[in-house]
């Protein structure tokens, strides 16, 4: 892997970020018809989800026509080049149909499956968190500014999100519950936007299970380049998704991997 200038990268990415946000602006807060994925469970997709990754494929096929594309909605479109996007046209769509503003889209490019370009965008907000090697901002109504973790440097004064407690069965329960009771604050319910917290500098440390590749690719991007960690529960690559942690800082995440090593697969 030897590409350095993401330049390009990062105007297909940004125009895939407009592109996508106008697809879903208009059902937002609409009342729109939600359908479930599963036939036990519950896993919604709206007309907003396809709208959104249809209008960032259009861009892709036409100006990355090599480069694969993995989204959630519409699947993988093999790469030519090693270089493929990965998407996730809505991350949260359960806040979505609640009308809370914490979803994003998701934008990542993985280079011979590795992440170096990552978006988490609030249309909603105009919050737009970009991640490269090295760095990481936020543009916000017009002005740029550089992300920052914190240096939090124990557990007990950190403040941990997750998006959901059940997340988490069995063993994974027991290890999430050892680390949510030696931390000082814990929030639910934020999805991709903790991770933006963390690169902000608000939140300390998420902990997730079950995730896929779409909803994590983009994050790792955005976190690493504001200073912080991300890993699977073992510390190896979170890119596959499954048991992730994310942390403000190398000290925070050797000490929540301590107590998630037990239930780490």
């Amino acid at each position: 892997m030897t590409q350095t200038d993401f330049s390009r990268d990062l105007e297909i990415a940004t125009a895939l970020a407009d592109a996508a946000g106008a697809a879903i602006r208009p059902h937002f807060r609409s009342g729109l018809s939600v359908d479930n994925k599963l036939e036990a469970g519950f896993d919604p997709v709206t007309a907003a989800d396809k709208a959104s990754e249809q209008a960032m494929r259009a861009i892709l096929e036409a100006q990355a026509a090599d480069d694969g594309i993995f989204g959630e909605e519409f699947g993988r479109t093999p790469s030519r080049n090693g270089r493929e996007w990965v998407l996730d046209p809505i991350d949260g769509t359960r806040a979505f149909i609640s009308g809370l503003p914490c979803w994003t889209v998701l934008i990542a490019l993985a280079v011979e499956g590795v992440p170096q370009l990552g978006v988490i965008d609030q249309p909603h907000t105009g919050e737009r968190f970009i991640g490269l090697p090295g760095e990481s901002w936020l543009d916000h109504a017009g002005a740029r500014s550089a992300l920052k973790t914190r240096d939090t440097a124990s557990l007990a004064e950190a403040t941990l999100a997750t998006t959901d407690p059940f997340l988490f069965k069995g063993e994974e329960y027991r290890a999430f519950s050892a680390v949510s009771d030696a931390c000082q604050l814990v929030r639910f319910g934020y999805d991709a936007y903790a991770y933006a917290m963390i690169a902000a500098g608000g939140v300390d440390l998420v902990v997730e299970s079950g995730l896929q590749a779409y909803d994590v690719n983009a994050l790792i991007p955005v976190v690493t380049g504001a200073g912080g960690v991300v890993t699977d529960w073992r510390g190896g690559s979170a890119a596959g998704g499954g048991q992730v942690i994310a942390a403000a800082n190398a000290d925070l995440h050797a000490q929540a991997l301590a107590l998630l090593e037990s239930a780490a697969v």
